[in-house]
């Protein structure tokens, strides 16, 4: 009807040609311009959901201080430029003894004590010697490379602390009661986990399916 219209208006041109089957094609190629956004455009990324997951030891108990990190197909794995944490020396401790970052993350080792330490790893996942000192590095270190770092001082034998780099920006620790959450969308993942107990310089991986409506099965973890 609106070609018809068109012819209907239009007249005749100068060189004796109607004018309305120019305006009908010129009609139908905005038609197809504007929806070829809608063609080329990739689909909508599924919508996140709150998600509760359960960590349990091998007798089936829930676990504490289990670090869980989910990735998500498609996600990105390095954490923003200029990322930054921090892993601090109170009382001639860590803190906190489990420290969780996104791959890509500078950690700053500030020392609020009044003796000063001497901050190391030997660890794959990153190697770095901080030595004798107080206050806080001028350059903090660059965890580029996922996996678990240990940590000590060589002046005191007594301090011990996990960093531990993963993949993804959706990571947590499980708390008294095993429990932990993270906002995800529904399907198949990839949970990678790790706990003290492990004694592994690297994260376990489980697949993890999530469907909306029901509870995701509890991670259970090899440890007593």
């Amino acid at each position: 009807m609106n070609a018809m219209r068109l012819r209907d208006d239009a007249g005749t041109g100068p060189a004796g040609k109607t004018r309305s089957s120019t305006r009908t094609v010129s009609a139908r190629l905005m038609a197809l311009v504007l929806a070829l956004p809608l063609a080329l455009a990739p689909p909508a990324p599924a919508q996140a959901a709150s998600w509760t997951l359960r960590v349990q030891n091998a007798a089936g108990q829930p676990l504490a201080d289990a670090v869980l990190a989910v990735e998500v197909k498609g996600q990105t794995g390095q954490a923003p430029a200029g990322t930054l944490a921090q892993m601090e020396q109170r009382s001639r401790q860590f803190s906190p003894a489990i420290l969780i970052v996104q791959t890509g993350t500078a950690v700053n080792f500030p020392n609020f004590d009044t003796v000063r330490h001497h901050v190391y790893s030997f660890s794959a996942t990153k190697k770095f010697d901080l030595k004798l000192y107080t206050g806080t590095p001028t350059a903090p270190v660059l965890f580029d490379k996922a996996g678990v770092a240990a940590l000590g001082c060589n002046i005191h034998d007594d301090m011990s602390a996990h960093i531990i780099v993963v993949d993804t920006p959706h990571f947590a620790k499980s708390d008294a009661q095993g429990l932990l959450r993270l906002e995800l969308p529904a399907g198949e993942h990839v949970l990678k986990a790790w706990h003290p107990k492990l004694g592994s310089p690297l994260l376990s991986s489980f697949a993890l399916r999530l469907v909306a409506g029901s509870e995701p099965a509890p991670v259970q973890l090899p440890v007593r």
